[in-house]
């Protein structure tokens, strides 16, 4: 959902925004509402409504009146994106803006970009001058801004959001306005025309209830609440920190790029920085009219959703995360910690369980859990002295091992309010609510590499010798989140 680009050794990357690196700021793809107040005079005010940011302003025209979007007459007169884009310098290009519908009858369709003819691999779809490109070059110089960034208070696309408050505000004098009409367009949403969950309601938020993501999500949503608060320490110099901006090459908005172009976990073509412009190369056949993609990064589904508004089915990076700790009582913790970290474990250990590769994570898992389970003070000292990670593997400690392994994948899926089965009767309701659909996308993705998870480690407690042994006491088991 975001539209940003970070430039890496001379190329453009579509790159997420994460708060505290990345205030939803530009409201997931900047959403900003200009609301008419006489009580202001020619002042700006920040506004936190429901969790949208709004600038009160007494120049601009209503674009949100109540509940439903209204296009004011002078919006109109201004023409379109792609219009002004070649009135200021974009070149012939081999796109076009289409309209998306929005599931919400009270907001105007979506626009992407799609092919205008038919394109081949290779094909340059649209090439960008670096006049169009939005910078940070000057906030990031302003030793003031710099500081606030340092010291972790404002991130830098805070600022970026900051500058663009700051050119809205300028209303018809602000070069950018028609760019900014545009991401106001999209209001957060993505390809699918839903919103990222950063922007849900709480009854929405409970679509993924036993989803790590919906925790990952509050803990961003504090973010972004510590960074919007921060913004009021620097609006008051908006406008002398803001006068003639120029070209940065470190974070960057490229009309025509995200939100406008669709993300694929697949795809190849990326934006990249072509002599004084930003160019597109597709990396597939496309006929006249479909929406052209980028690739979106090596993200996984929690990601894809968060930043995105989406989740990708096909996706080879999708991942679920297991942590798994050293238990910090155990009389023999400092030697476990130091035995971890040589075979390059930390005492705190994340492992990532990929779609489809869910044994090669369970035999990644084993050796740090055996090292727990270890309470003999001489099989302890074997382990310390042995070269690798090493430890007594006894039919009893293994079946303490994977048994704690199936408690926990099974408490994970007890965690979710419905069932694998369900989802997918769910899904098959061609009337389910789009935030509902692709929620559901989620978590029934996440319970399918849970349940192999499980069926992994039930069919490794097949394979012990004997499975009447009764699991070995582990006063100091590792501990798994």
């Amino acid at each position: 959902m975001e539209a940003s680009c970070s430039l890496r050794s001379s190329k453009f990357i579509s790159t997420p925004i994460r708060p505290l690196h990345h205030p939803l700021s530009i409201a997931s793809t900047i959403s900003i509402s200009v609301i008419r107040d006489p009580n202001f005079g020619s002042s700006l005010r920040l506004v936190r409504r429901k969790n949208r940011l709004s600038i009160r302003v007494s120049s601009s025209d209503t674009l949100v009146a109540g509940s439903r979007e209204v296009v004011s007459k002078k919006e109109e007169d201004l023409g379109d994106l792609k219009s002004w884009m070649h009135k200021n310098g974009l070149p012939p290009c081999k796109v076009i803006l289409k309209e998306k519908p929005s599931h919400n009858e009270k907001h105007r369709p979506i626009h992407y970009v799609a092919a205008s003819e038919d394109l081949q691999a290779g094909d340059a779809a649209f090439s960008v001058p670096n006049s169009l490109v939005v910078t940070l070059e000057r906030v990031l110089g302003n030793e003031t801004i710099a500081e606030l960034l340092t010291t972790n208070k404002l991130s830098e696309l805070a600022c970026l959001a900051l500058y663009l408050m700051y050119e809205k505000k300028q209303g018809k004098k602000s070069f950018w306005l028609p760019y900014i009409r545009e991401l106001d367009r999209q209001r957060g949403r993505g390809q699918l025309a839903v919103e990222s969950p950063l922007l849900w309601s709480e009854t929405e938020l409970a679509y993924l209830t036993g989803s790590p993501t919906k925790a990952e999500i509050l803990e961003r949503a504090e973010g972004i609440k510590r960074e919007y608060n921060e913004l009021d320490t620097v609006w008051f110099m908006a406008g002398s920190l803001f006068q003639k901006v120029s070209l940065a090459r470190r974070f960057a908005l490229v009309p025509l790029g995200p939100p406008l172009l669709a993300y694929s976990s697949k795809c190849k073509a990326m934006l990249a920085a072509v002599d004084d412009a930003v160019q597109l190369v597709v990396d597939r056949p496309y006929k006249a009219g479909e929406s052209i993609v980028v690739w979106c990064g090596p993200q996984p589904n929690s990601k894809l959703l968060i930043n995105y508004g989406f989740v990708d089915e096909d996706n080879p990076y999708d991942r679920l995360v297991v942590e798994a700790a050293l238990n910090t009582e155990d009389p023999q913790y400092q030697d476990k910690r130091m035995v971890a970290q040589r075979n390059g474990k930390l005492s705190v250990q994340v492992f990532h369980v990929h779609a489809g590769r869910e044994k090669e994570a369970i035999s990644d898992m084993l050796p740090y859990l055996r090292l727990g389970y270890v309470s003999d003070t001489s099989e302890m000292q074997s382990v310390i002295s042995s070269l690798g990670p090493i430890c007594p593997v006894s039919p009893c400690m293994e079946q303490a091992v994977l048994d704690q392994l199936a408690d926990y994948f099974k408490a994970r899926l007890a965690g979710y309010p419905t069932t694998l089965s369900e989802d997918e009767a769910m899904l098959t309701d061609s009337n389910l609510h789009p935030k509902k659909r692709v929620a559901t996308q989620l978590v029934r993705m996440e319970k399918k590499m849970l349940n192999a998870c499980l069926q992994v480690t039930a069919d490794m407690i097949k394979l012990l010798p004997d499975v009447t042994v009764s699991p070995c006491p582990a006063p100091y088991a590792p501990l798994l989140n």
